[in-house]
């Protein structure tokens, strides 16, 4: 698993208007290929009388699975541009589908990558883009007397305090970057001399606003 990595927030959707041609931008965050299919197929039936419904995905933690389409479009002026702008922000699990509705008047191949690429450009902006940072949940047990000092340390520390526990003992959920695992509970054995029980439990993806 990737210790982290940007996608959209979301589903999103953004429209600009260019030499009296809209495009229409909708973006979706796609795990699976079947995903992205999927989206790409409703947006292609809800816009059925569009010009074009042009496409790019990149799905995987290494970007295995990379698809364009131009969707009629000259060869190149609107899939590949497409998912270049995903590949520049750095975007993985992400999906886009540009709707084109023709206003008359044509762009020119180098009219067309532009005006694929800026609608791509903003739709991510539109829609939001996230870091999904890997963390660790680290839950430790500790006697009601030590409560006030450890949630404070906490709290005043760059570790995350996910949730309290009031049960025999208090139960601390806090969420850790991988890798910072044994530098937490060393600060916390030495926090509370030794008088903590802390437990290692599961890997999860916590998302921040970029």
């Amino acid at each position: 698993m990737l210790t982290s990595y940007y996608t959209v927030k979301g589903d999103g959707k953004n429209e600009i208007v260019i030499q009296r041609s809209r495009f229409i931008a909708h973006v979706k965050r796609t795990t699976t290929e079947e995903e992205a299919q999927e989206f790409i197929q409703s947006i292609k039936i809800a816009n059925h009388s569009a010009t074009h419904n042009c496409s790019a995905y990149l799905i995987g933690e290494q970007d295995l699975i990379q698809k364009a389409n131009d969707d009629g479009e000259p060869s190149g002026t609107a899939g590949v541009p497409m998912l270049e702008v995903l590949k520049k922000r750095r975007l993985k699990d992400t999906t886009v589908v540009v709707t084109r509705y023709f206003g008359g008047i044509k762009l020119g191949a180098g009219g067309l990558i532009r005006a694929y690429g800026q609608s791509v450009s903003e739709g991510l902006t539109a829609t939001g883009i996230v870091e999904r940072r890997l963390m660790t949940k680290i839950s430790t047990k500790i006697d009601y007397t030590l409560l006030g000092k450890v949630e404070n340390e906490i709290r005043s520390s760059n570790y995350i305090l996910d949730h309290i526990e009031y049960i025999d003992q208090v139960l601390i959920v806090t969420m850790v970057e991988t890798g910072l695992e044994e530098q937490f509970i060393d600060w916390m054995t030495n926090l509370t001399s030794g008088q903590a029980t802390i437990h290692q439990e599961e890997q999860l993806y916590k998302e921040y606003d970029v």
